[in-house]
């Protein structure tokens, strides 16, 4: 009896680890066919010792001179899909650029520092590089809300406004739990060997469970999915908390705001809402709460798109 068991433990892991093998194998082949399947959209500059891409389109604001850079939350496997429900409502009157910082999208994985002062310094580098310049209006959504914030700060010539999209702020960070390590683990498990290609995980984001991408995009969107989720400059991110010590200690930028706040009805802090709007009230700005979640803006792209060109209009003709 105690043989038979053996054996059939034995034949268990032997079975793992074969179909481990096999997922391991089939997404790295994938992966390399994917790479040259789906190309970047926008320019790869060199930032240090890898490549960010910056996809930018519009000609330009009524306004003047005039940037909306796009800045993507915490673990957003392809911010360039992901934002293209919004900035495509809004390309049509200003010239919009969207950073992918490293190990996101089409992105190269860096051998840099995650704090906020490497990330924006990276940033504006790459903006610089793909021959866009000031002045510029931040989208940050979630956590570079951080970095929007720490850059209105250190660079006020550059930051004309801020629009942050359910933005995290230094004050979240003292209250949010952090993630569970094991659940960090297991997904960066399931990343690396492949296994996450055989579920459905692709398609519950909002960008494609809302319908905002073609068919295209869909499957350039979960192939960045499989192969930038959880990766090592992600990682390190969420070791460093984006610094939200060296952000509160610059204090509040003297620069227009507009947050657009979820209901918090999937993040793990149920006062986000109160926190954001109670930020903006202190920094004289303004924010709308929306019954939506944290992508609030693939679930209600036309109502933001509509209150930031108006917001924009009034702060930049000031």
């Amino acid at each position: 009896m105690k043989r038979t068991v053996k054996w059939i433990a034995l034949s268990l892991i032997v079975l793992l680890t074969l179909l481990l093998a096999g997922s391991f194998i089939n997404h790295t082949i994938r992966s390399a066919q994917e790479e040259t399947l789906y190309l970047p959209p926008g320019q790869m500059v060199a930032v240090g010792d890898h490549k960010l891409h910056v996809y930018s389109e519009g000609e330009g604001s009524v306004e003047g001179p005039l940037t909306l850079v796009f800045l993507s939350g915490s673990g957003t496997s392809a911010p360039t899909l992901d934002f293209k429900a919004l900035y495509g409502r809004l390309s049509d009157e200003y010239r919009i650029a969207v950073v992918e910082r490293a190990g996101y999208g089409w992105s190269e994985v860096g051998d840099t520092p995650r704090d906020t002062a490497t990330v924006l310094a990276e940033t504006r580098l790459a903006l610089q590089l793909a021959g866009e310049s000031p002045p510029y209006v931040l989208f940050p959504h979630s956590m570079a809300g951080l970095e929007a914030l720490y850059w209105a700060n250190l660079y006020p010539d550059e930051v004309v406004a801020i629009v942050g999209l359910d933005p995290a702020l230094p004050q979240t960070y003292e209250v949010m739990p952090p993630p569970p390590q094991l659940m960090i683990s297991l997904i960066t498990f399931i990343a690396r060997t492949g296994i996450i290609r055989f579920g459905p995980a692709c398609q519950e984001f909002a960008a494609v469970s809302e319908g905002q991408l073609t068919a295209e995009e869909t499957a350039a969107f979960c192939s960045l999915f499989y192969r930038r989720t959880l990766t090592p400059n992600m990682l390190a991110e969420i070791k460093a908390t984006g610094n939200p010590q060296l952000v509160a200690a610059a204090g509040i930028p003297d620069v227009p705001l507009f947050f657009f706040v979820s209901n918090a009805s999937d993040l793990p802090l149920d006062n986000w809402p109160d926190i954001l709007i109670a930020y903006a009230a202190a920094a004289g700005g303004e924010s709308l709460a929306l019954d939506v979640p944290h992508y609030l803006h693939n679930y209600a792209p036309d109502v933001i798109a509509a209150e930031s060109r108006a917001f924009i209009e009034r702060v930049v003709g000031e």
